[in-house]
């Protein structure tokens, strides 16, 4: 294979046949990815969250048919992906913010591991909970 980078890294091929940045294939590049998609469908779901909030305030009634779709196991799923999703940018934003503050070491992917393995923990055990 050529060297595309002029320093002896040699880049991998993809399927169709292009080039695969090196920095995505990276531990560290999927810990990034995982932060951004878990604030974007935080993002997505604050709406939904406000308007039953909202909802406590000035239609109780409305908010308990609410409420009782709570008890739906499909519903404790997303509950739990939801959780977790939330653990995942907690953790993550920890993780980048050691990043910038603290000097960089070699340990970077277990940490990155460990945030997402905290993050599990602590979603699977609102969804035991929940149960």
């Amino acid at each position: 294979m050529s060297d595309p980078f002029g320093d002896g890294r040699a880049g991998r091929l993809g399927r169709d046949g292009s080039m695969i940045r090196p920095h995505r294939s990276h531990p560290l590049w999927f810990a990034f990815a995982l932060h951004r998609v878990s604030g974007l469908g935080l993002a997505l779901f604050l709406p939904a969250h406000f308007y039953l909030l909202s909802l406590a305030l000035t239609d109780p009634v409305s908010l308990d048919s609410y409420l009782a779709l709570a008890d739906n196991p499909l519903v404790k799923v997303a509950e739990f992906g939801l959780v977790f999703l939330l653990a995942v940018h907690f953790f993550g934003g920890l993780r980048l913010m050691a990043l910038e503050w603290l000097p960089w070491s070699g340990r970077q992917k277990s940490l990155a591991a460990g945030a997402v393995a905290a993050a599990f923990f602590v979603s699977g055990t609102f969804f035991l909970q929940a149960v």
